[in-house]
């Protein structure tokens, strides 16, 4: 088939006036927040139902037509990048909320549901969707289980996938697939809703997932301390974990937060400039909860560790302080960041650090580093920054070679190449960072079983 009559077909098999081929549309549809590769889809196609999703798959088998995934769009390793001629399918018109059992916690959504009309329906409901990140106001779910997305509460809350209760799934063969069956206990094999989550709609597409809801926090209360060094984010974290059930605790440098003051909108949280920075999150139930993190903060600054805080008296004021972490992307994205997304064990985060740091101002002196992350769970945002008078294909070929050594160290301390964002086309090159090859080869096997045609978000991940 040619192009017009594969647009034909499309049309047959959405509602009318959900298939786009105008060049405006082509180009918002066929990209992430990433700026490395051209989009070049041939159609963006809406489906509405499960149904229909699964008719673009058949069709897609039939005639070897590559389908790509896109959901808020706000990926950050090109993993709904249609870059290649593919028809992209979007979620947003599949955004019900189709079902909720109050007994049972569970919320059922269909894919193109945004995390924060989840986290809006919980809260309605008197419950709380813990899972949550800058992008909350236009990612989608379907989107946010492909990456298995974390975000700032992991450290107490865990990922995406630990809030799954089941998922409907169409597979690259075309099949429908009800996984789990939202139980709590399901001991029958292999649970495929795993496989899903995580896989960057390369096996198939998410088209409804049962959602947990827990409890609401009482009273969160923020702390943000300035850091007299960058080891002694361990020794807070420690000594706060040994008193309190923190729900965040999250690192950024000064120049992360100077990029986010020079921004406007947030001011200092003290008068004292520190080097690095660490903003706890925890539930200030009672009186003494907080007088023993008083308490806590009190010995940190008597051991040297840090040299200045302040704590919320609002809700407000919580509102606030958490801006000053969760402004550093929009606040530095006029620089073109090239962005990794790297984890190790907690306890070698500072020694981690330390050496990639030292490695890229070494080789790259005229590179500007900023540094942010949920260090609680030892993940680390690597951002670069574009020098001003260089241009955007040199920049990113001076990426390439960084990513080598970067990944070598990360290799070295049995870290992650990529903790949340997912591998999509930026880092499927230094999986092997990550990955044994008997892994990678369990991998692929996998990715024949559900898709044999390969029509499934292919150049993803992997070749």
């Amino acid at each position: 088939m040619n192009d017009e009559q594969i647009i034909a077909t499309l049309k047959t098999l959405v509602d009318e006036g959900k298939v786009l081929t105008d060049p405006s549309d082509l180009d918002t549809y066929g990209k992430d927040w990433t700026k490395i590769y051209a989009p070049r889809p041939l159609a963006i196609v809406f489906p509405k139902t499960t149904e229909q999703v699964q008719a673009l798959v058949r069709f897609a088998n039939e005639h070897q037509v590559a389908l790509v995934p896109s959901g808020g769009r706000t990926g950050l390793s090109a993993g709904a990048v249609a870059a290649n001629g593919e028809v992209v399918v979007a979620f947003d018109y599949m955004n019900q909320i189709l079902d909720f059992n109050a007994s049972d916690r569970l919320v059922r959504c269909q894919a193109g549901v945004v995390t924060e009309q989840l986290q809006t329906f919980a809260d309605d409901n008197g419950l709380y969707y813990p899972v949550d990140f800058a992008s909350a106001g236009s990612s989608q779910l379907g989107g946010n289980l492909s990456t298995n997305a974390g975000g700032i509460k992991v450290i107490r809350y865990g990922m995406s996938r630990d809030w799954v209760a089941g998922l409907k799934v169409v597979t690259g063969n075309g099949d429908i697939l009800e996984l789990n069956k939202d139980l709590a206990k399901n001991n029958t094999g292999y649970d495929l809703r795993h496989l899903f989550i995580g896989a960057e709609g390369t096996l198939g597409f998410i088209t409804e997932a049962t959602m947990r809801l827990t409890r609401k926090p009482d009273n969160l209360t923020v702390l943000v301390l300035g850091l007299n060094d960058l080891t002694n984010t361990m020794d807070v974290l420690q000594s706060f974990q040994q008193q309190l059930d923190l729900t965040a605790y999250e690192f950024f440098s000064h120049a992360a937060m100077q990029y986010v003051l020079d921004h406007g909108q947030v001011q200092e949280p003290f008068a004292t400039e520190a080097p690095y920075y660490a903003l706890l999150e925890f539930e200030a139930v009672s009186d003494e909860v907080m007088d023993s993190a008083m308490a806590t903060f009190e010995r940190c600054v008597d051991n040297g560790w840090v040299l200045d805080g302040v704590i919320s008296q609002s809700e407000t004021q919580a509102y606030n302080l958490w801006q000053l972490r969760e402004r550093i992307s929009e606040s530095i994205a006029p620089r073109t960041p090239y962005k990794n997304d790297i984890s190790v064990v907690v306890s070698k985060v500072p020694a981690f650090l330390r050496e990639i740091d030292a490695l890229v101002a070494e080789q790259y002196p005229d590179f500007e580093i900023i540094w942010f992350g949920h260090i609680g769970d030892g993940n680390l945002h690597l951002n670069i920054l574009k020098p001003e008078d260089m241009a955007n294909e040199d920049f990113f070929e001076k990426c390439q070679q960084v990513n080598t050594w970067v990944f070598e160290i990360v290799a070295r301390y049995n870290g992650s190449v990529s903790a949340e964002h997912g591998v999509g086309m930026t880092k499927k090159d230094y999986l092997q960072y990550t990955r044994s090859p008997a892994e990678i080869a369990y991998l692929r096997g996998i990715k024949q079983v559900f898709d044999p045609n390969g029509i499934i978000n292919p150049g993803k991940i992997f070749d």
